[in-house]
């Protein structure tokens, strides 16, 4: 078996996947429908979002796969998340980076593979949502388009995941109104946190670059 190719920015990547805070966590029906969604869509038997942090790679959601980790080292995942486009492998048994692979050799016996990156905002590849059959074979372009765009919605799925989190820390340290978002006042009084902030910190208004692009891309100066 093939040596695992160096990831370049793995530490900050590594510190990306950290931030979601979602290793080891519970299952949840989002991830599930999007795994049976893909194994649907490519006729696949095993379906997986897999999620590669420094020693291995870990399933928040499986379908056809008892296991709910295995070592980085034997991952085909690993591999994906170097590259932007999803990783085919049509026969891992003619492939010498997985030949020898034990998950190739004996179960689940993969010898086909398609794994979309799970590529979020900031750049970095936290894992993949991919497939797994155990014959030799390839998707179709129908297919891999539909893999690529449910591995977009895992994404999604993260990222509500993080904003999520970014919530509460800010609940825990203002006391914010759970409908509306109001901040209450020491004196008891509620105001909109956009106000609140105004009377908190000294602010300045301008423009963002993207803004200011968009701007002036329509017309607008």
């Amino acid at each position: 078996m093939a040596d695992l190719p160096d990831a370049p920015g793995e530490r900050d990547r590594l510190r990306a996947l950290a931030s979601y805070k979602i290793m080891d966590s519970a299952s949840e029906q989002a991830y599930d429908d999007l795994t049976h969604l893909a194994a649907m869509i490519c006729d696949a038997p095993i379906s997986l979002v897999s999620l590669v942090d420094e020693r291995r790679q870990w399933f928040k959601s499986r379908l056809g796969l008892e296991a709910q980790e295995t070592p980085r080292d034997l991952a085909f995942c690993a591999h994906a998340i170097l590259q932007d486009d999803p990783l085919i492998i049509e026969d891992a048994m003619l492939d010498p980076r997985f030949a020898s692979n034990p998950l190739v050799t004996s179960e689940p016996k993969i010898r086909f593979y398609a794994g979309a990156p799970l590529r979020m905002p900031s750049g970095h590849s936290l894992g993949t949502l991919c497939v797994i059959d155990r014959r030799p074979r390839n998707l179709t372009e129908a297919q891999r388009a539909a893999l690529l765009a449910l591995s977009q919605m895992v994404v999604s799925q993260l990222e509500l995941r993080r904003a999520l989190l970014d919530l509460e820390s800010l609940q825990h340290v203002l006391p914010l109104c759970a409908w509306c978002r109001s901040v209450r006042r020491t004196d008891g009084s509620w105001v909109s946190l956009q106000d609140f902030v105004q009377e908190s910190m000294p602010t300045t208004h301008g423009i963002c670059p993207d803004c200011k692009r968009n701007l002036m891309a329509r017309g607008g100066g």
